[in-house]
């Protein structure tokens, strides 16, 4: 989907670590919003039809060698700018304020207190709570802005010039932490911007479909499908747009969990009476990853074999020039952008082949999880694959540490069964973002029926999250562990030792690899 709402909200990066929340909380209040470099030019933005900026907050100093500045033309593009946290100090130091480093720092819970008029603080209470995380302050506003709140150490908390519609807080309005903060961003988006909540799921739908014909024409396409929600979404959706042009491709290569290709099949064959094609390619791709036990390594062989099958169907098919992929937006910050790190390649993106015949068409490119989830459900999926916990596309491959084989995936695929039945035994599923089985390449020595052991552990990871940018684990009872340990090692031969993941997101990632 080419995003290309009448209006759009562009959230300046300066290396936030909340970024991407001020991007999804700006779409909750239904106004599209996209994260961009704080480099980026001026002219771009009047170009992409901006009409408002948010700058974030970051963990620099305004006053620390290479902090990043934005180009001083941003200022002059007549568009109503918030600025958060540093954001904040930017706007005031580079319009004239005064930035000090106080020695006094504010983090956490913090007292607000609102001075006079304000238009970002209509309707909300004039002492408030909220969350900041700051050690620099504004201790002078820019000429033309009016103080509007302060703090015990904050004398400049929150400034506005109405005149330019510019807007200043040093606490984070986009945390939960900060009870008001929808409401503070709220009168940014509608009061000071004049925006309006024009975003919903219908006209996102509408759009992408008018895109998807517009890329597509009247030629053949191919869909990656995996069963999971992104694709199955991006599945149905492409069908609506271009109906029986459209021929689905569900590649089994051996990684997927327990009974989960007839499930596929059946849903999308008989359910949807979409074309599928069903490709068997089990022993294929273990012989590409024989031997294979770097990370990085096995997903782009996989995303590589992927694509070549793809690339058979198509031939196959004639005249089929264009894939389908369910990339969601957080899949393309963490496989790495010219201003963000590599944290991992996504199959579906950094572990694409260069040489590839496809033209790819990502429909859901722009959007978070929940976002696709609400698309899905406005599409007619059934729940059970709307709120289907995410599975990555390399599939048991990656939750498998070390080289893959025929045996390991036994084992693994029934240990991340029964991992999957008591959570959703204990009716837990919809509130976990991931629950699974991890086989590290290590063994260790166990005791079962008097004899000595030596098996391999299981790793239980399970963690909540909001769209998998950050994610904390999740607090499973006691009673929980102990059917899911119990089960795994009386029922499943060749482990004899359950272990716990107890790592948040960062420092770790959701998956090992």
């Amino acid at each position: 989907m080419s995003a290309n709402p009448k209006e759009k909200v562009f959230v300046i990066d300066f290396g936030a670590q909340y970024a991407q929340l001020i991007a999804r909380r700006v779409r909750e209040c239904k106004v599209y919003s996209e994260i961009v470099p704080y480099d980026i030019p001026p002219e771009e933005i009047r170009s992409r039809g901006a009409s408002a900026l948010i700058f974030s907050g970051g963990p620099s100093s305004v006053y620390q060698k290479g902090a990043p500045v934005p180009d001083a033309g941003i200022f002059k593009l007549g568009l109503p700018v918030l600025g958060i946290c540093y954001g904040h100090q930017l706007l005031a130091r580079e319009l004239g304020g005064r930035v000090e480093a106080t020695g006094i720092r504010e983090y956490g819970k913090t007292g607000l207190k609102v001075i006079g008029d304000s238009i970002l603080f209509e309707g909300v209470p004039l002492e408030q709570a909220v969350w900041m995380s700051h050690g620099d302050s504004v201790v002078e506003a820019p000429p033309g802005f009016q103080v509007t709140a302060s703090t015990g150490a904050s004398p400049v908390a929150a400034m506005e010039d109405l005149e330019r519609k510019f807007f200043g807080v040093q606490f984070h309005p986009e945390v939960i932490h900060t009870p008001m903060g929808m409401e503070v961003l709220k009168n940014f988006l509608f009061s000071a911007a004049d925006l309006l909540p024009s975003w919903t799921m219908v006209s996102i739908i509408e759009k992408a479909v008018e895109d998807i014909r517009a890329q597509v024409g009247n030629e053949k396409i191919i869909c990656g499908l995996s069963g999971g929600v992104d694709s199955a979404t991006a599945a149905v959706l492409v069908h609506k747009a271009v109906g029986d042009q459209l021929t689905c491709v569900f590649v089994d290569h051996g990684l997927l969990r327990k009974g989960e290709a007839e499930q596929v099949e059946d849903k999308f064959r008989r359910h949807f009476h979409m074309n599928l094609i069903h490709v068997k390619a089990q022993d294929r791709f273990l012989s590409r990853l024989k031997g294979v036990t770097d990370p990085e390594a096995k997903r782009k062989i996989i995303g590589e074999e992927f694509i070549r099958v793809f690339e058979e169907v198509a031939r196959e098919l004639k005249d089929t020039h264009f894939l389908v992929q369910g990339t969601l937006y957080p899949d393309i910050i963490e496989s790495g952008t010219r201003d963000a790190a590599v944290i991992k390649s996504h199959h579906n993106v950094g572990g694409l082949p260069e040489d590839m015949d496809f033209t790819l068409v990502e429909p859901l490119r722009d959007l978070f999880k929940d976002e696709v989830r609400v698309m899905g459900e406005e599409l007619g999926l059934p729940e059970e694959i709307v709120w289907r916990q995410p599975f990555p596309g390399p599939g048991l491959a990656i939750r498998i540490i070390g080289e893959v084989t025929a045996e390991k995936l036994d084992i693994l695929r029934e240990a991340d069964d029964i991992v999957v039945g008591e959570i959703k035994r204990a009716g837990l599923y919809r509130e976990i973002w991931q629950s699974f089985a991890v086989l590290p390449d290590i063994r260790s020595v166990g005791v079962m029926g008097d004899e000595r052991t030596y098996a391999y552990p299981i790793i239980v990871r399970a963690v909540t999250s909001e769209d998998a940018m950050t994610a904390d684990w999740a607090r499973l009872p006691y009673e929980v562990m102990e059917r899911i340990s119990s089960r795994i090692i009386n029922e499943v031969r060749g482990v004899n030792r359950v272990a716990l993941d107890i790592s948040s997101k960062p420092p770790a990632t959701i998956e090992w690899e």
